[in-house]
């Protein structure tokens, strides 16, 4: 079965800092980490695709990821970042589109984790932002914690016309084998029928140097049942996964969370879900 990773990183340290690398438990990833890097890891576990994801506030990345998913054969589209407040976003937008590799963008995402207003997508200035998202034909990936919940369901419903795609699972605290109130707000926010919800970043959710793939069942089985293997989408998030497992370890995991699916639902969770939603088309040739 094919493969599209539809949640992955590099960074250059060398070009920028990534701010939020910090401390010594982030310390094994404190490093550059390219798609020279990433190719043969994501090759090995039979992924023919890639999304390639934003990691940092600044205009300048999505560009530059842009260049790179033009010269390669591996990724499919870029999720970047934008300021959704800006008044030209709009014309932001068609200008990245412009750009060499423009073509690949997906989507646009923002660290609405580290906002301190608990209502930031829901202020006018973001909600009409959201709305040039939809009007260019992206969707919007959704980085929140569990109890940004409920507000990202309210803008989804504001913004019919817009698809989310929750990112992490909208980070349930497995470390703690903590369910509620995460599991009863991602029920609510997948009852919209414009979300979609990665399967990712759960090993770096849970306890790091002892987890296993039983500490991630209900979670897991969680968005399947709310989602549906239609909604729902394969992601490694590496090389953050590296903090807690390999990236076999991260596939291998993911293949033993969906072992009951029947073959063309795991063909959704692994490939079509995220062809689909983002509109891979043409840059999917080997799929």
């Amino acid at each position: 079965m094919a493969i599209i990773d539809a949640h992955h990183h590099v960074w250059d340290l060398s070009v920028r800092d990534q701010d939020w690398i910090t401390g010594p438990d982030l310390a094994p990833i404190a490093r550059t980490f390219t798609l020279d890097d990433f190719a043969p890891e994501a090759r090995a576990a039979g992924v023919r695709a890639s999304i390639l994801v934003q990691t940092v506030t600044v205009a300048e990345e999505t560009p530059e990821f842009l260049a790179l998913a033009d010269g390669s054969d591996l990724v499919a589209g870029v999720v970047g970042w934008t300021d959704l407040t800006a008044p030209d976003i709009a014309d932001t937008l068609a200008a990245l589109r412009e750009l060499p590799g423009g073509d690949r963008l997906v989507s646009i995402r923002h660290q609405v984790q580290g906002e301190s207003d608990p209502n930031w997508l829901l202020r006018p200035d973001v909600q009409r932002g959201l709305a040039a998202v939809a009007r260019a034909g992206l969707v919007y990936d959704l980085v929140v914690l569990p109890g940004q919940l409920p507000v990202a369901a309210e803008a989804a419903d504001r913004l019919p016309g817009l698809t989310f795609v929750l990112d992490h699972l909208g980070k349930p605290p497995i470390a703690d084998r903590e369910q509620d109130p995460w599991a009863s707000d991602v029920r609510a926010f997948a009852a919209r029928p414009n979300t979609v919800c990665k399967l990712s970043g759960m090993v770096t959710e849970a306890a790091w140097a002892t987890w296993t793939a039983h500490d991630l069942v209900p979670y897991a089985d969680t968005v399947l049942n709310a989602f549906g293997p239609g909604r729902l989408m394969f992601g490694s998030d590496w090389p953050v996964c590296r903090l807690a497992a390999t990236y076999g370890e991260v596939v291998t995991t993911a293949r033993a969370l969906t072992h009951r699916l029947s073959d063309d639902e795991r063909r959704a969770v692994f490939e079509t879900t995220a062809a689909r939603v983002y509109g891979l088309g043409e840059h999917t040739p080997s799929l």
